[in-house]
């Protein structure tokens, strides 16, 4: 049976939570955390109330004593997310606004900001994501360096990349380098083609 250390870990990985992101919600540090996780501390009544409400599961699945997850008796449903056109996994594209179809993502997951899918076009992210998938990206300004965004570049057009942060601009890097060199931007680039960060890619989804 799950501990409850592994259980409060399952629930911060699926809801792509990092561990300080979770401690915000509960108002606990990112080392408290992570003492949970290992089961070298053990948090409160009060924030494993908090716990059930949020991500909307019993006390006993919190604790490892059941697996049936939900207070209710059905299973919470998806949360429809638009798939908002291609993203070309190569040269750059003019991003393509409008809806071809839907994704589902866990109300857990919702709860963590706005987020929308595109599908990957071209080989330069092989092997970790090929022409046709589906990236869930979730809305922010910025990513740490090494994940994967997406990259509004000259305003109107969107890649997908890794993103490399330098001293005095950023790299963007597909994983097939025999497709896509590394292509350096400085700080005069970032601000005046622009070059803006518009979202984190946090799952792929591959249909076979």
């Amino acid at each position: 049976m799950i501990t409850l250390g592994g259980r409060i870990k399952q629930l911060r990985t699926e809801a792509h939570l990092t561990g300080e992101e979770f401690g915000e919600l509960f108002g606990v540090a990112k080392s408290t955390v992570s003492l949970y996780e290992n089961n070298k501390s053990t948090p409160d009544d009060e924030i494993k109330i908090k716990m059930c409400k949020y991500f909307n599961i019993s006390l006993d699945y919190l604790m490892g004593l059941s697996n049936n997850r939900y207070n209710k008796k059905e299973p919470q449903k998806g949360i429809k997310i638009p798939i908002l056109g291609s993203v070309v996994a190569g040269i750059p594209v003019e991003a393509i606004t409008d809806i071809i179809g839907y994704e589902e993502i866990t109300p857990q997951m919702a709860k963590n900001g706005n987020y929308f899918a595109l599908k990957v076009r071209g080989e330069s992210m092989l092997p970790e994501l090929k022409n046709g998938d589906i990236v869930i990206i979730r809305e922010q300004p910025d990513v740490e360096s090494g994940e994967i965004a997406i990259v509004l570049v000259n305003g109107d057009e969107a890649t997908v990349k890794q993103v490399k942060k330098l001293d005095y601009g950023i790299m963007l890097y597909g994983f097939n380098s025999a497709v896509y060199a590394p292509h350096y931007y400085d700080s005069k680039d970032i601000e005046e083609l622009p070059v803006t960060i518009i979202g984190k890619v946090v799952e792929s989804r591959r249909c076979w």
